[in-house]
């Protein structure tokens, strides 16, 4: 089943999380996933949340683990360190 991972974060160095990025990707696509949406959101209600959002779909929540807790990702996931401050949530699609 198809799931989906989301990223909220506040970017504080964007070279560095500019290297983050290009690293990520490509292991993203690796296990499955895609770039669905990043960017601007559009608040329908509640408060702004001004963070950057992105979202990714993957083939299933076993592809988002697989890629979360790779040993690949833990040195990429480094590159991110003091660049931004993320939250991440993994989300089964119906």
């Amino acid at each position: 089943m198809t799931a989906y991972m989301l990223v909220q974060g506040t970017i504080s160095d964007e070279e560095r999380y500019g290297r983050y990025r290009e690293a990520v990707m490509p292991l993203i696509e690796r296990f499955g996933g895609k770039h669905v949406r990043g960017g601007a959101v559009e608040l329908l209600e509640g408060r702004q949340d001004e963070r950057h959002t992105a979202l990714f779909e993957f083939p299933s929540l076993d592809a988002i683990h697989g890629f979360w807790n790779s040993p690949e990702y833990g040195p990429v996931k480094e590159l991110r360190r003091g660049a931004a401050e993320m939250e991440v949530w993994a989300i089964p699609g119906v």
